[in-house]
């Protein structure tokens, strides 16, 4: 489902330096550069589905240059130029490098371009606004939870995300914290799944054969965690309690396998964090205060309230915790 949304939205508007214009007032446009970070999983999907969302209703008088990274972070600092080139009043980026953007993003304040960094951020304060939400409470919430099922003791795998990007080493940070006053909880394997479905159930599968006890799982999240599952299911595995993040297609699977025990947690990084991106740009091309670090503690759910998010009409791409009205939803998700 994901590579048919992310093709259609690729057709549709996604050549490098497309611009949509709101007007809504007289003036001088506030000429806003979005960088699409990444289109290759539905989390990222629906963040940028959440921005134009977002541009649709805003009152202000905006034009926005889209730019589209591809989740390669040289090709994001060259976007990044050419966003500085074109003068634009700020821009809104998702940083695939801790590092790598640090330069053009201090070049585009030095022009007093406003930056605002949006669910990832860099190893400076060289930017005028970060959005995202707590990624070592979500981290931590998620190890703590394990722990508690387990009793402070057993046998467990950890799945992370993408090695060197702030979101998996800050969520991997926080896990660790939890885990070392567990002595008695023994990490056998923490390797990287890159928040995948496929390549978290071939990872799990790995492990599953090279590890005769495996009590627990702590994913990330992303489509890990079903991907988990499914191997654990693939190889006649018990079931164990699994952390994982709102992606509809673990809560459905959670949702299924109930009944049988199945023990789960989810950890949300709203999408609707774009939303608040924009908010924070208008405000700081308008000369407002903004607070440099806006940061969301992190959305929890377990057992009792997963029936409050569980889609199971919508498509395993969809996640919960989202600021888009049912039918833009059930449009990008269609079936």
């Amino acid at each position: 489902m994901v590579k048919k949304v992310c093709a259609l939205l690729l057709v549709l508007c996604l050549a490098l330096g497309v611009v949509t214009t709101v007007a809504s007032a007289e003036g001088k446009k506030i000429k806003v550069g979005y960088d699409i970070y990444y289109l290759g999983n539905s989390w990222s999907v629906q963040m940028y589905e959440e921005f134009k969302y977002a541009v649709s209703n805003t009152q202000d008088d905006i034009e926005v240059i889209y730019v589209d990274s591809q989740g390669d972070a040289d090709k994001q600092v060259a976007n990044l130029e050419d966003l500085v080139a074109q003068q634009v009043d700020v821009i809104i980026t998702t940083p695939w490098s801790s590092s790598a953007p640090i330069p053009v993003l201090r070049e585009a304040r030095d022009a007093g371009i406003k930056v605002v960094l949006l669910a990832s951020t860099v190893d400076t304060k060289d930017y005028d606004c970060l959005v995202t939400c707590d990624e070592t409470e979500f981290g931590r919430a998620g190890a703590q939870w394990l722990a508690d099922q387990l009793g402070g003791k057993g046998n467990i795998i950890c799945l992370n995300g993408i090695s060197g990007l702030s979101t998996s080493e800050l969520r991997w940070q926080g896990a660790q914290e939890v885990f070392a006053k567990y002595p008695d909880i023994k990490v056998l394997a923490s390797p990287d799944a890159k928040w995948d479905y496929a390549e978290a159930k071939v990872v799990v599968a790995d492990l599953l054969a090279t590890y005769p006890q495996i009590d627990g799982v702590w994913s990330q999240g992303g489509a890990m965690t079903l991907g988990a599952i499914e191997s654990f299911q693939a190889a006649n595995r018990p079931l164990v309690p699994m952390t994982g993040e709102d992606n509809n297609g673990y809560l459905k699977k959670w949702k299924e396998l109930q009944s049988q025990g199945m023990k789960g947690i989810a950890c949300a990084k709203p999408t609707w964090l774009a939303e608040v991106a924009l908010q924070k740009a208008i405000a700081l091309v308008k000369g407002e205060a903004v607070e440099q670090d806006v940061i969301y503690p992190t959305a929890v759910f377990s057992d009792d309230e997963l029936d409050t998010y569980v889609r199971t009409d919508l498509p395993d791409d969809f996640w919960a915790n989202t600021h888009l009205p049912d039918d833009v939803i059930k449009t990008i998700f269609a079936q």
